[in-house]
């Protein structure tokens, strides 16, 4: 079990959730992951880390509601006790002295940028932070991604905030002015992710995604987080998350996360019907 600190909503159905979670704080490097599970009952669902404080033993994931497990996740309030977090899981970020390093953070994608933006930048790189989001609100984090980078880009889809448009926009923009980009990240829906790759491959930008599949032991175990990378087989929960975004296949992988979206649907429509009624 790991007790809820404290809840704060940071868009509307986005929540970041503060955790006691000592050896979980003590362990974790930038770019790893968790698995939750709300209740004894509930299915397990990876979630990113946005932030880590060993000395308080706590860390910090934000959790968008996209289905049952995140609704049920986002509902918990300060003193709730989540029934299970198992970490730290995954490879953590390769991090070195690349140069000019872009970080590229869509939405719910921006928090777990933060920690591998901020070790990138204390390795020595000269850091672009490129964030969007649909419109002014979901675009997160930007006080503590500013305190961190030498540039920010911000971009949205409608133009409340920033620069009109996709991220991809912004960075083909920078790749235009004819600024040397050494590395990008890219940490968001697989569409936006995908995009990111078709920019830079032109280019030869290294490019790294972290992906975020369907997961149920975090293992290598069940194999429902399996993607093709270079025409293999890895599997996302221990081979990554993050992989070469040139060499991933990322229509495979949408393909496979739309499996089960009807019975994702019915079921979380069930569960907002049923907690309508109870709050009635």
């Amino acid at each position: 079990m790991a007790r809820i600190l404290k809840r704060t909503e940071l868009a509307p159905k986005i929540v970041e959730l503060v955790l006691d979670a000592p050896d979980i704080a003590r362990q974790h490097k930038p770019g790893q992951f968790i698995i939750l599970r709300p209740d004894a009952r509930g299915e397990r669902v990876p979630m990113s880390v946005a932030n880590v404080d060993v000395a308080r033993g706590t860390i910090t994931t934000v959790i968008q509601e996209v289905g049952v497990t995140s609704a049920k996740l986002c509902a918990m309030k300060a003193g709730d006790e989540v029934a299970s977090v198992v970490g730290p899981l995954g490879r953590p970020t390769h991090i070195e002295k690349f140069g000019l390093a872009v970080c590229v953070g869509g939405g719910a994608g921006i928090p777990p940028l933060h920690l591998i933006a901020k070790r990138l930048k204390e390795t020595g790189n000269y850091l672009i932070s490129i964030l969007g989001g649909r419109d002014k609100r979901y675009v997160l984090m930007e006080s503590e991604m500013r305190a961190i980078s030498d540039e920010v880009i911000l971009t949205t889809d409608d133009g409340s905030y920033g620069k009109k448009g996709f991220v991809t926009v912004a960075l083909q923009e920078l790749i235009d002015s004819g600024r040397h980009l050494d590395y990008v990240l890219a940490i968001g829906p697989p569409m936006m992710m995908k995009a990111v790759a078709e920019v830079t491959r032109p280019h030869k930008i290294m490019t790294v995604a972290s992906l975020n599949t369907i997961m149920i032991d975090g293992t290598g175990m069940c194999g429902a987080c399996r993607v093709s990378v270079g025409g293999k087989t890895n599997f996302v929960c221990v081979d990554g998350p993050e992989f070469d975004a040139h060499l991933v296949d990322f229509d495979e992988m949408m393909k496979r996360l739309r499996m089960y979206r009807t019975q994702e649907q019915l079921a979380y429509e069930r569960y907002l019907q049923h907690a309508g009624a109870c709050a009635g």
